[in-house]
């Protein structure tokens, strides 16, 4: 198990995560007295997800797709120095997009008047 980060919240609430391994496999240890202490509030940690999320939903709803609606799954991991970091899912970024699209509705499906009665 990785090592705990402490964040706090910009209300001052504190939060402990499992802290993630770096590349080169080193460990963020604390000091015996707690969790390690993140640099970076708990909601400036998450700014780099949140423009990322952005981001992806100006690309699927400005562009010729137009779904009715997007939903985005990224894999987060926090660490006391990077702050939050898109998770790798095996050996690519964790990220799920998934588009909908509400059926138009048929004139002839239900619902709607019956030929014969409007004559």
């Amino acid at each position: 198990m990785d090592g705990l980060v402490e964040f706090r919240t910009e209300d001052g609430v504190r939060v402990v995560v499992e802290g993630v391994e770096d590349e080169d496999g080193a460990r963020l240890v604390s000091r015996g007295d707690g969790p390690a202490r993140a640099a970076r509030t708990f909601e400036d940690s998450l700014d780099g997800v949140r423009a990322a999320a952005a981001a992806a939903l100006r690309v699927f709803r400005d562009g010729t797709l137009r779904p009715d609606s997007v939903e985005l799954e990224f894999g987060v991991k926090l660490s006391a120095e990077a702050g939050a970091v898109i998770a790798k899912g095996s050996a690519e970024g964790h990220l799920v997009v998934k588009l909908s699209w509400s059926p138009e509705p048929s004139p002839t499906g239900p619902g709607a008047p019956d030929a014969a009665a409007l004559s």
